[in-house]
C-alpha cells in the first residue's frame, strides 16, 4: 500500500510544539485522554449495534487494552470499538477539525488554567506527543474491510496509508521518550504507574481496562488485569462513593482539571426512573456565552451510552452544568430531534432544573462564599432564565442577588431590599449600564443618593431585558431610575406648591424653546426632581427601550426604530440657571443654540454615551472654554 505525508495546518503545528514542550506540568493526563477516547468509541459502536442489528461487529468483549514493552520502550493503548474510516483519520486527527485550536493556543500560553484545556479543546489525541517521540495510529471502521495507518513524529508532517491487517477498533502506539524525573515525566512503561493513572482517571470508566502482561521466559504473556471498577458513580449510595471519586468523575466529563463547586445528586423512582449525578463547576467556561458553545448532560439508557451534550435535558441558562443521566424507559434509538418531544426527557428537565435551584438556594445559606462564588461566575447566565423560564422565575428571583448602594461589594437578594425599605417606598429602584463605575457615578442616581434610597446596580447585559419581563417582586414595582417621572421630592420637598408652580412658569419658555431646537434628538424637555449636582440627564418613557436595548436588538439583527428621550434640566444648577436667565433677556438666541446643543450631548457623556457629532462637540467645548479665559 502507498504512503501519503501531510503537512499539518499551521495551528496544528504550534499545538504540536506546545505538547512536545511540555505546556502541562502533569503530564499524566495524556492516558486519561486515551482512555477516554477509547471508551467513546466503544460506547459508540454498542450503540450503533443497537440501532443496527446487521452491522458486522463484533461487541461480545468490549473493552480498553494497555501494553507495555520495556524493551523497545512503547506504550499501546488499544480498544475494539467503532474505529475510523482512512477519510476520518485525516479529517478528525489531521485537521484537529472543530476544535477550538486558536483560542487553546492563546488561553495554553496563559499560565493560569493550563493543564484543563487538553479534553476541554477536543485535543487530547495530542496530548501523546507530551510522552512520546513518535505516536502511530492503526484503526479500522467497524463494518469496513481495511483499515488506515497514521504516523508522526510531531515535527509538523505526518503519514497515511491504508492497511489490510488492522483489527477492529484503534490502537495508539507510543515510542516514549526517556524516563526524566527532574521533568515529571515518568515511566510509562511502568506497571505501578499505570495503575495509579487508570485508577486515579478512570476507574469509573464503563468497560474494563485492562494491562496486557510482558511475555515470561516461557514466551506466554500473563493473564490481562483489570485495572478499573467499572462502577457508576450515579448508581451507588452517595456514602459508599467518595468525594475524590466524584471529582475525578466530574474532571473526565467536565474537562476540567478543577474539582467541582457542588455535586448534586438525584434518584427519581416510580412510573419513570431515572438517576442524574450533576456538577456544578468552580468557574465559568470561556465559552459561556458563545452562539456555538457545545453543552447539555451525558445522556445513558439503562448504563447504554447514546450521547453527549444533550441540550434538551436542562434549559440553556443553566448550561454549565455538567453530568450524567441515566434513564430506565428511554428507547436506544433516541434521537436529537425525538428528545425535543419527548415528554419524559421533558420530565426529566423541569425535575433536574428544580434541583440544581434548590441546590443553589441551599448554598445560599449553607456556604455563604460558595454561593457568593457560584453567583460571581454564574450569575449572569442564570439570570437569563428570568426572561425565557417563567415557570421557574419565582425560584430564580430567590437566588439571585445584586450589587446595590446600600453596602459596598455586597450583594443584595430582592427579598432583601424589601425587608429594608423605609416606610413611603412602593417601588424597587434600580440602573443598568456597562460598568459599576459608570452607574455608580450617573446623574440618575443623585437625588436618591441624596435622600439614601437604595437602588439596585445592575451592569449585565441581560439586567436590560429581565428586569423590564419581570416587572415586580412580591408585590414591589420593578422601576428603572433612569425612565419615566420620579416624584422624589412629593415626601420631602419643604417648597410649598406655589413656589414649584412659580419655578415651572419661569422655564417654560426655556424649556419650549430647546425642545424645537432639539427636536431630531429629543420628544421633551422638562425639569428634574433626580438631579441635585449635575445639569441634565437624559430619561425615557416608562415603557420606551433604553438605548443598550436598542443596540442590543440591532446586534441581533432586529429592527428597531430610534426613539427620542426626555431631557431633563436641573433648575438649580448655575449653568441651567444662566442659561434661562439669557434667554429671558435676550431677543437674539442664536448663539444660545449651541450651549443648548452643549446641554444635551453632556448628558449624553455623563450616561456612558458618545456625541453624535464628537469633532463638533469638542470644538463647541474648546470654543466656550477660551471665552473664559
Amino acid at each position: 500500500m502507498s504512503t501519503e505525508t501531510f503537512e499539518f495546518q499551521v495551528e496544528a503545528r504550534q499545538l504540536l510544539q506546545l505538547m512536545i514542550h511540555s505546556v502541562y506540568s502533569n503530564k499524566d493526563v495524556f492516558l486519561r485522554e486515551l482512555v477516554s477516547n477509547a471508551s467513546d468509541a466503544l460506547d459508540k459502536l454498542r450503540l450503533a449495534k443497537l440501532r443496527d442489528d446487521t452491522l458486522d461487529a463484533d461487541v461480545s468483549d468490549l473493552h480498553i487494552e494497555l501494553e507495555t514493552d520495556r524493551d523497545a520502550r512503547t506504550l499501546t493503548v488499544r480498544d475494539n470499538g467503532v474505529g475510523m474510516s482512512y477519510d476520518e483519520v485525516g479529517e478528525l486527527i489531521g485537521t484537529i477539525a472543530n476544535s477550538g485550536t486558536a483560542q487553546f493556543l492563546k488561553e495554553a500560553q496563559d499560565a493560569a488554567g493550563a493543564e484543563g484545556l487538553i479534553g476541554q479543546f477536543g485535543v487530547g489525541f495530542y496530548s501523546g506527543f507530551m510522552v512520546a517521540e513518535e505516536v502511530t495510529l492503526v484503526t479500522r471502521k467497524a463494518g469496513e474491510q481495511q483499515g488506515t495507518r497514521w504516523s508522526s513524529r510531531g515535527e509538523g508532517t505526518y503519514t497515511l496509508e491504508r492497511v489490510d491487517d488492522a483489527p477492529q477498533g484503534t490502537s495508539v502506539v507510543l515510542h516514549l521518550k526517556p524516563a526524566d524525573p527532574d521533568n515529571q515525566l515518568h515511566d510509562y512503561t511502568s506497571v505501578w504507574k499505570l495503575k495509579e493513572i487508570v485508577k486515579r482517571y478512570s476507574d469509573f470508566i464503563t468497560w474494563p481496562v485492562r494491562l496486557v502482561g510482558e511475555k515470561g521466559d516461557d514466551g506466554e504473556a500473563a493473564e490481562p488485569e483489570t485495572l478499573n471498577s467499572m462502577k457508576a458513580l450515579w448508581a451507588r449510595p452517595r456514602d459508599e462513593v467518595s468525594e475524590d471519586e466524584y471529582h475525578e468523575l466530574y474532571k473526565h466529563i467536565g474537562h476540567d482539571w478543577r474539582e467541582p463547586l457542588e455535586t448534586i445528586q438525584l434518584h427519581a423512582e416510580g412510573t419513570f426512573e431515572y438517576q442524574a449525578l450533576l456538577f456544578v463547576p468552580s468557574h465559568a467556561p470561556h465559552d459561556l456565552f458563545r452562539q456555538n458553545m457545545r453543552h447539555g448532560l451525558q445522556l445513558y439508557v439503562k448504563r447504554v451510552f447514546i450521547m453527549d451534550d444533550c441540550e434538551a435535558l436542562l434549559p440553556s441558562y443553566l448550561r454549565f452544568v455538567k453530568g450524567v443521566v441515566d434513564a430506565q424507559d428511554l428507547s436506544l434509538n433516541v434521537s436529537r430531534e425525538i428528545l425535543q418531544q419527548d415528554r419524559h426527557i421533558r420530565m426529566m428537565q423541569r425535575r433536574l432544573t428544580k434541583k440544581v435551584l434548590s441546590s443553589v438556594k441551599s448554598m445560599m445559606t449553607a456556604d455563604v462564599e460558595k454561593y457568593a462564588t457560584f453567583w460571581r461566575e454564574f450569575g449572569a447566565v442564570l439570570k437569563e432564565g428570568l426572561v425565557t423560564d417563567p415557570d421557574n422565575r419565582d425560584a430564580l428571583l430567590a437566588v439571585a442577588s445584586f450589587a446595590s448602594t446600600h453596602e459596598d461589594g455586597e450583594a443584595v437578594t430582592l427579598k432583601r431590599y424589601v425587608e429594608r425599605m423605609p416606610q413611603g417606598q412602593d417601588d424597587i429602584y434600580y440602573i443598568t449600564g456597562e460598568s459599576r463605575e459608570t452607574i455608580d457615578n450617573s446623574p440618575h442616581m443623585e437625588a436618591f443618593r441624596e435622600r439614601g434610597i437604595e437602588v439596585l446596580l445592575l451592569t449585565d447585559p441581560v439586567d436590560e431585558v429581565w428586569a423590564d419581563a419581570v416587572g415586580e417582586f412580591e408585590g414591589k414595582r420593578l422601576r428603572s431610575v433612569a425612565k419615566g417621572e420620579i416624584d422624589l421630592d412629593a415626601r420631602e420637598d419643604d417648597r410649598s406648591e406655589d413656589e414649584q408652580k412659580q419655578q415651572a412658569e419661569a422655564y417654560a419658555g426655556l424649556l419650549g424653546w430647546m425642545r424645537e431646537r432639539l427636536d431630531d434628538d429629543v420628544k421633551e424637555v422638562r425639569l428634574s426632581t433626580r438631579l441635585t449636582r449635575s445639569p441634565a440627564c437624559l430619561v425615557a418613557d416608562a415603557d420606551d427601550l433604553t438605548p443598550a436595548l436598542e443596540n442590543m436588538y440591532r446586534a441581533m439583527g432586529q429592527e428597531v426604530p430610534h426613539s427620542r428621550r426626555i431631557l431633563e434640566l436641573n433648575p438649580d444648577h448655575a449653568l441651567v440657571k444662566g442659561l434661562n436667565e439669557a434667554y429671558t433677556e435676550r431677543e437674539d438666541r442664536s448663539e444660545l443654540a449651541d450651549t443648548a446643543e452643549l446641554l444635551y450631548t453632556l448628558a449624553v457623556v455623563a450616561e456612558g454615551g458618545r456625541p453624535k457629532d464628537p469633532a463638533r462637540f469638542v470644538r463647541l467645548t474648546a470654543d466656550r472654554l477660551e471665552r473664559t479665559l
